[in-house]
Parts: structure tokens; C-alpha cells; sequence
């Protein structure tokens, strides 16, 4: 499969180190608003050409698909034009600056007839792939209420995201429509669908225009229930507290199970002792190799006509539970979604 990069900054460089690894692909060219961040990631990976306008790239390559890692705002225009040439497409999130421009997004795609899928890479972290395999096993039975605190730690200070994604500081929303809405998607594979939000979402970093802080509550059509108690401006003590991006306990009707910052996962039946569970991640690339695995299963998903998971209209699910989590927080109520 040939394909091609657009976008060089801080997340991409997971991208297309994922892409070497995947035989049946070739990144064959990249390019960047900014020339020289597009030389050096090029450089660095291997990837021939480099171009300064990313509708040349397009339109002379010919690649069978594109991998956007741009900012939201640039997700529109570019699906749009890929999508009108027939080129498969593999969008980063947010995938669009509003819930409306997201669905035009997915509506092209279906309209032209092309493979369009989010990279949606938290659910393919391995622990969160090995509890889903607890779940379907009925380890602990069914899962009834799930609980995730969250501390990153790098939104406190003057320089608030400024050393990695300087762009956050200027999002009007930020914690869930960057960071929760992983969780969300994540929360769904584990759980089902949603069908009520009740939120509280704060700022407590005045160099920052969005919200850093939240606590969701999540009602799920399972009858199951789940906490997102988060913020990105508290510590955790942990050497990499953007690992597991927290600490995670999920009750089940006989029993229960835990995750921590370091990935060590353990289940307890009811009346017996815990025990480890013993399961494969490494810590390479990012999330425990979770852009791999995403990035595998969509070349997998192309090679086969098999469905993506986080195809358009189930990844817009998730986006209309984000609006719904806004809304409960203005309106200081629970939000049916």
C-alpha cells in the first residue's frame, strides 16, 4: 500500500515510526506547513520526498491512502479533496473543530465510496485489549461500573504545554475534546453504548483558555456505570504518568480488576486472593505500542474489506456523547444522550 504523511509535528513522529513496521506499507512522501519539520521527519524515517503543498502531493502521487496528522481545523478541507480522488483515508482526532463539520467528514467519505477511519489508538492500548478479553471470558462477570482517575501533570505553570503541543493553551474546549474523548471511545469498547452524561468541568490554569479539570459520570444502556475523574494540571507519581494516562478499578458481578500507571493489571474473584495478570505490552513508541497496533488494523481492514472499529459513524457515537458532556457541564444537569 502506498501511502503519504500530512503533518510533522509532536504525534506524528509515533505515525510514521508505526509505519516502518508495517511491511505492507510505504509512506512514499510527506509534507508540512513548515518545509524543514517536514525534511527532518522525513529524514529520520526514511520517506523520499518532501512536498510544500499537500494537494500537489496528492494529486501526483496517487497514494492508495493518507495518513492526516494535522490540526482539527484542516481535517475538513483535506478529507474532502482526498476523498473526492478516491484515496483512503486515516484521520488523527479531534476530527474537527465542531460536531457538525465531523459529520460533513464522514458524510463525504461514504459519499465517494473510500475507506475512512479515525485513529482512535487508546482502545488498542494492550491493557485495555486484554480487559476486553476478561470481559468476554466473564472473569469477573459482567462489568457493572468502571472508575479511571487521570493526573498527566503537564498543565500546571507559565509554560503549560508549551515544550510538547503549544496549541492546547489556545483551545476554547480542551480536556474533553482532546484528551476524555479517548476515553469515551475507550469506555464504549469496554462498556456499550451510552446513553447519560452528567459533568463538571473546570479550568484551573489561567494561561490556558479551555477546561483541564473534569469529573463525568456515565450511564451506560447495560445498566454499567463509570467515573472519569481527571486533570491535566496535578502530578501522579509515576515516571510516566502518559503511559497508562492513569489508574483504572472495573467491578464485575464476581469480582473485580485494576490497572496502574505502570500497566501491572490484577483480578480478584469474589472471596478469593488476587492474583497478577499476566498479559504482552511493551513500553515502546507510545500508550504501549497502541499507534502500531491501530495503524495494523487498518491496513488488516483495507487488505480485507473487513470493518474498521472506529469507522466514521460509530466513531461519530463517540463525538455526540463529547457534545453531551459540554452540555451537561453549561447546564449543570445530566444529559441524555
Amino acid at each position: 500500500m502506498k501511502g503519504v504523511g500530512i503533518g510533522a509535528g509532536y504525534f506524528a513522529r509515533f505515525h510514521y515510526e508505526a509505519w516502518t513496521r508495517l511491511r505492507e506499507v510505504n509512506i512514499v512522501a510527506i509534507h508540512d506547513r513548515v518545509d524543514a519539520k517536514a525534511g527532518e521527519m522525513a529524514a529520520n524515517w526514511g520517506i523520499e520526498r518532501c512536498y510544500s503543498d499537500w494537494r500537489d502531493m496528492l494529486v501526483e502521487e496517487r497514494p492508495d491512502f493518507v495518513d492526516i496528522i494535522t490540526p482539527p481545523d484542516s481535517h475538513e478541507e483535506i478529507c474532502r479533496f482526498a476523498a473526492e480522488r478516491g484515496i483512503h483515508i486515516i484521520c488523527q482526532k479531534p476530527l474537527a473543530p465542531t460536531l457538525d463539520a465531523s459529520e460533513r467528514i464522514v458524510a463525504q467519505a461514504a459519499a465517494a465510496g473510500i475507506r475512512f477511519m479515525v485513529h482512535e489508538n487508546f482502545r488498542w492500548q494492550p491493557w485495555y485489549r486484554k480487559i476486553g478479553g476478561i470481559r468476554d471470558a466473564g472473569d469477573i462477570g459482567e462489568f457493572t461500573h468502571l472508575y479511571m482517575r487521570t493526573r498527566t501533570g503537564d498543565g500546571w505553570g507559565e509554560r503549560a504545554y508549551l515544550d510538547r503541543q503549544p496549541f492546547f493553551r489556545d483551545y476554547e474546549r480542551l480536556l474533553i475534546y482532546e484528551t476524555g474523548v479517548h476515553f469515551v471511545d475507550t469506555f464504549r469498547f469496554l462498556l456499550g453504548e451510552v446513553t447519560e452524561v452528567y459533568a463538571n468541568l473546570r479550568r484551573l490554569n489561567p494561561v490556558i483558555r479551555g477546561e483541564e479539570t473534569a469529573q463525568v459520570f456515565f450511564r451506560f444502556q447495560s445498566g454499567a456505570t463509570a467515573i472519569w475523574d481527571a486533570n491535566r494540571y496535578n502530578e501522579v507519581e509515576s515516571p510516566s504518568p502518559r503511559y497508562t494516562f492513569g489508574e483504572l478499578r472495573i467491578d464485575g458481578m464476581q469480582g473485580h480488576l485494576t490497572l496502574d500507571t505502570e500497566s501491572n493489571m490484577r483480578l480478584k474473584r469474589l472471596g478469593e486472593p488476587g492474583v497478577d495478570v499476566d498479559y504482552e505490552r511493551r513500553d515502546v513508541n507510545f500508550g504501549g505500542d497502541c499507534v502500531y497496533a491501530t495503524q495494523r488494523h487498518f491496513v488488516d481492514s483495507v487488505l480485507t474489506g473487513s470493518e474498521f472499529e472506529s469507522n466514521g459513524q460509530d466513531y461519530l457515537k463517540t463525538l455526540r456523547v463529547v457534545e453531551a458532556i459540554y452540555q451537561s457541564a453549561a447546564s449543570h444537569l445530566p444529559v441524555a444522550v
